[in-house]
């Protein structure tokens, strides 16, 4: 398949040949693939990120209108603090940590969906279907590891209220810290390195994943979802450590880091630029000189 010299599902033979071709050359290229995308696609992310961010703005807002003392502005509205926690309180944490994960990281996978959607669009005209069943393949990933995360601070507000411990002083400082440098350190890991070059590489992806049927198309979203955890989770354990997610700032924050190792010409130096600032900021937090929150 080729298009404008664009080559988005070579042949068999092909696809086992420069597994990860060139990324010096991937932006010319990936400019003139997503030339082919229906209007409609890119115009409908645009607005679905826009929603997303709008609805996150909204409920800071709320959050920040209401008295003090009445909520818990932490964890988008859930009652995190409650160890006992619900299927309700579940489902409602998961419907906003879906909308802050469609904010967060549809921009970044933008370049990888609008790929997927040009190589649909030269096989078949409806490519709005398969395109958003790819997107909720890639969402879903996101999903089930906002499961883990709702366990996972739960289980951890339970252990300090076991233990006694408070819920300011120094093992605060040092459980922050500690993430701070252990996010940074897993930016020089093997599998940060794997992980970025997937999500850097939108035609090598398609080449090598690609299929034919709708829905295996939802297999493709999963598996590319797969590849942004893995290079994402990390970040997003600083966010949750330092403000209980609810921050407008480290949300932004976030989105302009995951989206500039992505997407940006020099990712992997960024990449690399984040990880000495999060070890440094760790210590200094780890240490009490540098105060850290929401």
């Amino acid at each position: 398949m080729r298009e404008d010299g664009v080559d988005l599902i070579p042949s068999k033979r092909g696809r086992r040949v420069r597994a990860t071709h060139g990324v010096r050359l991937a932006y010319p290229r990936l400019a003139s693939a997503i030339g082919l995308v229906p209007l409609r696609i890119p115009v409908s992310l645009i607005v679905l990120t826009g929603a997303a961010w709008a609805l996150m703005l909204h409920h800071h807002a709320i959050s920040m209108s209401e008295p003090m003392g009445w909520t818990e502005p932490d964890a988008m509205g859930v009652e995190m603090n409650d160890a006992n926690f619900t299927l309700g309180g579940l489902g409602i944490f998961l419907a906003f940590w879906t909308v802050m994960m469609g904010a967060m990281m549809l921009p970044s996978a933008a370049p990888m969906i609008l790929t997927f959607a040009a190589a649909r669009a030269r096989r078949d005209r409806n490519v709005a279907v398969p395109t958003w069943m790819f997107v909720a393949g890639y969402i879903l990933v996101w999903g089930y590891a906002g499961v883990v995360v709702f366990v996972l601070v739960h289980a951890g507000k339970d252990l300090v209220d076991r233990l006694a411990w408070p819920e300011s002083g120094a093992w605060a400082s040092l459980a922050l810290g500690g993430t701070l440098t252990l996010a940074g350190l897993y930016q020089f890991t093997p599998l940060k390195r794997l992980c970025l070059r997937h999500c850097r590489s939108p035609l090598a992806f398609v080449r090598r994943h690609w299929r034919d049927g709708w829905e295996d198309a939802v297999e493709m979203g999963c598996r590319h979802g797969l590849y942004c955890l893995g290079c994402c989770w990390a970040l997003f354990s600083v966010m949750v450590a330092a403000t209980g997610m609810m921050s407008i700032v480290w949300m932004l924050l976030m989105t302009l880091v995951v989206f500039a190792e992505k997407v940006l010409p020099h990712g992997p130096r960024i990449s690399v630029a984040v990880a000495l600032g999060l070890i440094a900021l760790g210590l200094l937090v780890g240490s009490g000189a540098v105060q850290l929150g929401g």
